[in-house]
């Protein structure tokens, strides 16, 4: 029989499948989460800012009388003039929506195979017994 096949007392058995993988990532995982997830909301309320400012730009142009979709290098000009910011916040609502939905994988995976430790043995504990009393 081969040394290596057996795990000694000293050293825990390596499981190369499952869980195991996620084990070094799942001390960055909570982080990444509530990272992406507020970079997800602040990207939301910036194309909702973009919408209504792109929104209040035609209407003010369309007061004069123009059109919005004419073919005019001014009207061009309005529509085209948050589409950087609208892009970028699309792209980056994306990568933060992605990388929230990953570390919520970890996490959920890496909860399967916590040690369940309770400090109260599995009994409820009242108030009473929390306050001492």
């Amino acid at each position: 029989m081969d040394a290596s096949a057996t795990p000694s007392p000293d050293q825990p058995a390596r499981n190369p499948g499952g869980a195991a993988r996620y084990a070094h990532l799942a001390r960055y995982a909570r982080p990444a989460l509530i990272a992406g997830v507020a970079v997800a909301v602040v990207c939301l309320v910036l194309l909702v800012i973009i919408f209504l400012l792109d929104s209040f730009n035609s209407t003010v142009y369309s007061v004069g009388g123009e059109d919005i979709n004419d073919a005019t290098d001014e009207a061009r000009q309005i529509r085209e003039l948050y589409s950087g910011a609208r892009i970028g916040g699309v792209v980056f609502l994306v990568a933060s929506a992605l990388t929230a939905a990953g570390a919520a994988v970890v996490l959920v995976r890496q909860r399967k195979n916590s040690p369940k430790s309770d400090d109260d043995g599995g009994e409820d504990v009242g108030f009473d017994a929390l306050t001492g009393r």
